[in-house]
């Protein structure tokens, strides 16, 4: 029964070729020579990302012998370019790290490479962190071990003593980067050339989807923004400025439905905001924090500006019109 509830997936035809996809996938980056977060970053595939977790193990730890270390942090940890230059120097060894995202989900990076680091965003304390330290192929030894148990002592923000077998041998940083998204107009053009008048009008309506599938088409693993905070200038968080924040994030969503506009109270994420609607909690002085993740993100200062509108005496002016109206902010 055990294995037949493995197997479940199989079932249907959207899990069987799920699952095929996901093999392919898997025995091609198998068969790569190199680190396993620089591969993920390169790819730029975000449906094969959400599913990267499965390979930790498979390939890092079974394959390929690695050793780990995990943590729930200890800390807050939101300057990574300083740890991204000193495992930059851990030329001994093979890193990749595991960083559980409340919000994101599992990511994974090259801790050496700042650029991959940088998608981790703040590391909050009390997430998991996992660390994998090996040779690439090659017979793990205590190194490996010491190696990962020091690195995340490092992300938790200790001082470490780097023993000088880390700063020896062929592991350094490569430079990594995402493959160009946009579709190759010269295939369709030779198409369209050979084709016959009549032909050509019929393959109108597919050339204009295949370029609105290229505006769609999404953009490799999410990222996520820092956390910006706006300060209450009314008196009191009241229903009024709820109504206006999310009149201002629904107009900021139907501008990038692709964006998410995740908003933080307390250093806890708001599902509801109408959870701040409570007279006494929110008062003048509080800021709340919000955070934007996705691809291409835009408008940041813009969102802050009018946000900052809505949590103050001003708020009416987002209450204007019916009610289902999407206010064209953006």
């Amino acid at each position: 029964m055990a294995d037949n509830a493995n197997l479940e997936v199989l079932s249907t035809r959207t899990g069987f070729n799920s699952a095929v996809r996901h093999i392919k996938k898997t025995v091609e980056i198998g068969g790569e020579a190199g680190n396993l977060g620089d591969i993920i970053y390169e790819m730029d595939d975000e449906e094969f990302a959400g599913k990267a977790g499965l390979l930790l193990r498979m390939l890092l730890v079974d394959k390929l012998g690695y050793k780990t270390a995990s943590a729930n942090l200890s800390t807050t940890v939101d300057d990574l370019s300083v740890l991204a230059k000193e495992f930059g120097k851990w030329s001994g060894v093979d890193l990749v790290a595991a960083y559980y995202h409340p919000e994101l989900g599992l990511l994974i990076a090259n801790p050496k490479s700042a650029e991959e680091l940088s998608g981790f965003g703040e590391l909050r304390k009390r997430e998991l962190l996992v660390v994998y330290a090996g040779l690439q192929g090659k017979e793990t030894d205590d190194n490996c071990q010491k190696a990962a148990d020091l690195a995340v002592k490092l992300f938790e923000g200790s001082k470490v003593t780097v023993p000088a077998a880390f700063t020896k041998g062929k592991f350094t940083v490569k430079k990594v980067s995402k493959p160009d998204k946009e579709m190759d107009a010269a295939p369709v053009k030779a198409k369209a050339a050979k084709a016959k008048p009549d032909a050509k009008k019929a393959a109108a309506p597919a050339k204009k989807a295949a370029a609105e599938q290229q505006v769609k088409a999404p953009a490799g693993p999410s990222k996520m923004t820092p956390r910006y905070a706006v300060v209450v200038q009314n008196e009191l968080f009241h229903n009024g400025n709820v109504e206006a924040w999310k009149r201002i994030i629904a107009s900021y969503k139907a501008k990038h439905p692709t964006l998410e506009v995740f908003i933080y109270y307390e250093c806890e994420r708001i599902l509801d905001i109408n959870s701040l609607f409570k007279w006494g909690k929110v008062k003048h002085g509080s800021a709340i924090e919000f955070a934007i993740a996705g691809n291409e993100i835009q408008d940041v200062a813009k969102l802050q500006r009018y946000l900052a509108q809505g949590a103050s005496h001003m708020f009416e002016a987002f209450l204007r019109g019916p009610v289902s109206t999407v206010l064209k902010l953006f």
